[in-house]
């Protein structure tokens, strides 16, 4: 086989397995009429709000695609339309998935708890290998049209712009609705989780698909060819003559391989008899990661035969895995930070709170180390190649690694919909099963994203550099200092009007589930319907609204930077917003995370239990970590990618 046709077929590949993976999802039992009816309410919101979203975000690609053409080139602003598209299509596709699975996963999980993993598991690996087989696919064909790696910035333009979107303005729904459901439903009322009488929960629902599932695979849709393009636009320097052409295609190959070891990887998820849901996930992900290191060894000596490089991809590889099981011990409910956090409730909110920020600044430490380590060894192995080499050997099994965080949303519509179908204790207790593992995988992926925006957004820099003619970058410079203060201080400013967005927003709907509450006869005895319609609104008009200054923003500051000031200016800026980026987030997701868990680990029975004071704290904590981990924290890797490729895109008008 030519090694052209390589990344195209494997990645065609994966996409057929997708495909054959969501019928075979979509031929199980959806249940119940009641089942049925609360999945579908949940579906028709979700699309609702993702056709809207990207009918905003299409004025907004039209715009900056004329922008493109009339200041770079025709054939960018191409590559930055299909990125956009290929990107939003990986999210419908998962979405789509996603909320015809929820039901579904319930009602396997009357046979079995393995058989609901499986559902929930299979949906996920729909969006994983959907978002690796489009991006790959869409990379390789561009290049191999162009072969050019300048032209592919514009994709990773494209998909960047969706990412932040989808990002921003999903994180906003989802926990504009979830914290307006907690705070009335659960501390004010006093009623379960997921009750029906809750006007807010199908919005929550609704919430946990576009923001875990559409953002999330927006974000890591973008790491994912951002790190293969700078790998490629490196590689054509790194080496000369006909190395440098091998050293530009080693990505697009060491893509397809993880895709097929993704797809190996899938077969060994299962949780047996003994039911043991993390070793049933870790399984699959691991079996996937060492598959990688070995075909990625023959991949590169066959090609540049540099054992260097392959020393940079495992590093990579092995930084991913570490990053994800910090992250694990941090805010699994099972490890002692968390429950930390959980018994500091037992004096009330303002204690959990100061707890949960002090577990998300200490969760720093450990994943810059092993970051640091990762570019050191990278960098000693093969240079700046390698540390974009790393990158992608980071995101090479993404295809597996995303079906695992995308599982969560789904056992948590799934959980939701046995508390309010009445489906009975067991089947609602192996469905929270499964939710609690969600939840960790949940905080595994972002602990995933934001290390791999860490290298990704370097080598981007890296290649910024390389564009701009930049051998290096003078701190004592007035302008450079004055773009790192600026870059260093974007992250806040765009975690300030995120934060304030999801309050705004919840304050909304806090007032109109109190309002129903309050005005609909009969709702608190469950005689009456609550008006799910009327929350789902609020919160759609609310994120798409909010969604747009935080988007303008990170395309605008960059370039007004680099024409202000220069394009070592801007290199300052990039760099200040990485470093404040990357701890910031980290930070915020860790310690959402570790909120979230710790009200799960009350809610299990211990320290009080459900409708404790203890609980009550634990449920202030947990609103306040919920725009921390699902909107202002994921969103600032995207930031930093976002900003890194707009001054790649626009660096011929610094220079």
């Amino acid at each position: 086989m030519q090694l052209t046709l390589f990344a195209p077929i494997i990645s065609i590949a994966g996409l057929i397995f997708a495909a054959l993976l969501a019928l075979r999802v979509l031929k199980e039992d959806v249940g119940t009429p009641k089942m049925k009816e609360i999945s579908e309410a949940i579906q028709e919101g979700a699309m609702a709000f993702l056709n809207r979203e990207y009918k905003t975000i299409a004025i907004f690609v039209i715009v900056v695609a004329a922008v493109i053409f009339a200041t770079i080139n025709a054939e960018t602003a191409l590559a930055f339309i299909i990125g956009a598209l290929l990107s939003a299509l990986a999210g419908n596709i998962g979405m789509r998935v996603a909320t015809r699975s929820n039901a579904r996963t319930a009602n396997a999980c009357k046979k079995s708890l393995n058989d609901g993993l499986r559902v929930a598991f299979s949906s996920g690996a729909v969006m994983g290998l959907s978002v690796v087989g489009l991006g790959l696919l869409g990379v390789s064909v561009l290049y191999y049209v162009f072969g050019d790696p300048g032209i592919l910035f514009g994709f990773g333009f494209g998909a960047s712009s969706i990412a932040l979107f989808a990002r921003v303005g999903g994180g906003i729904y989802t926990k504009a609705a979830d914290v307006g459901a907690d705070l009335v439903g659960k501390v004010e009322v006093g009623i379960p989780e997921d009750d029906p009488r809750n006007p807010a929960v199908i919005a929550d629902n609704v919430g946990d698909n576009v923001g875990d599932v559409a953002g999330m695979g927006a974000d890591l849709f973008e790491s994912y060819v951002d790190s293969i393009i700078a790998a490629m636009a490196i590689g054509i320097v790194a080496y000369t003559g006909g190395m440098g052409i091998r050293a530009a295609e080693l990505p697009l190959a060491l893509a397809a391989t993880g895709i097929f070891a993704s797809i190996v990887g899938t077969f060994f998820v299962g949780a047996g008899k003994r039911a043991n849901l993390h070793a049933a996930l870790n399984k699959g992900i691991f079996a996937s990661a060492i598959l990688m290191a070995i075909m990625a060894y023959f991949v590169i000596r066959i090609l540049i035969g540099d054992v260097g490089v392959f020393y940079a991809t495992l590093a990579g590889l092995i930084a991913g895995i570490l990053i994800g099981l910090i992250t694990e011990y941090y805010t699994s409910s099972a490890n002692a930070p968390t429950r930390a956090i959980a018994q500091s409730a037992q004096t009330g909110a303002a204690t959990n709170i100061i707890s949960g920020l002090a577990v998300g600044m200490q969760s720093t430490v450990v994943p810059i180390v092993v970051v640091c380590a990762a570019i050191l060894l990278a960098h000693h192995f093969a240079g700046l190649y390698g540390i974009a080499i790393a990158a992608v050997g980071m995101l090479s099994t993404l295809g597996i690694t995303l079906a695992a965080d995308t599982y969560g949303p789904v056992a948590d519509n799934a959980a939701g919909i046995a508390e309010m179908a009445h489906m009975g204790k067991e089947i609602r207790e192996r469905a929270e099963a499964l939710d609690a593992v969600g939840n960790t995988t949940a905080a595994i992926g972002k602990g995933f994203a934001i290390g791999s925006a860490a290298l990704t957004a370097l080598a981007l820099f890296a290649t910024y550099c390389i564009a701009t003619n930049l051998q290096s970058i003078d701190i004592m410079n007035p302008k450079v200092i004055v773009g790192l203060l600026i870059g260093g201080l974007l992250p806040f400013l765009f975690s300030s009007i995120t934060m304030r967005a999801v309050g705004r927003a919840a304050f909304q709907i806090v007032n109109e589930v109190r309002r129903q509450f309050d005005e609909i006869p009969g709702l608190m005895e469950g005689k009456a319907k609550p008006d799910y319609a009327r929350c789902v609104d609020i919160s759609t008009s609310a994120a798409l609204k909010e969604m747009v200054v935080p988007g303008i923003l990170a395309v605008i500051v960059p370039i007004a930077m680099g024409l202000t000031l220069g394009a070592e200016a801007l290199g300052g800026l990039l760099t200040g917003a990485i470093v404040t980026g990357f701890l910031l987030a980290i930070m915020m997701a860790n310690a959402g995370g570790a909120w979230d868990n710790a009200k799960k680990y009350i809610e299990a029975g211990n320290l009080g239990g459900k409708g404790s004071q203890t609980h009550k704290a634990a449920v202030v904590g947990d609103t306040v970590g919920d725009p921390f981990k699902d909107t202002s924290g994921p969103s600032l890797n995207i930031l930093i990618k976002l900003m890194s490729i707009v001054a790649l895109v626009f660096a011929p008008l610094f220079i």
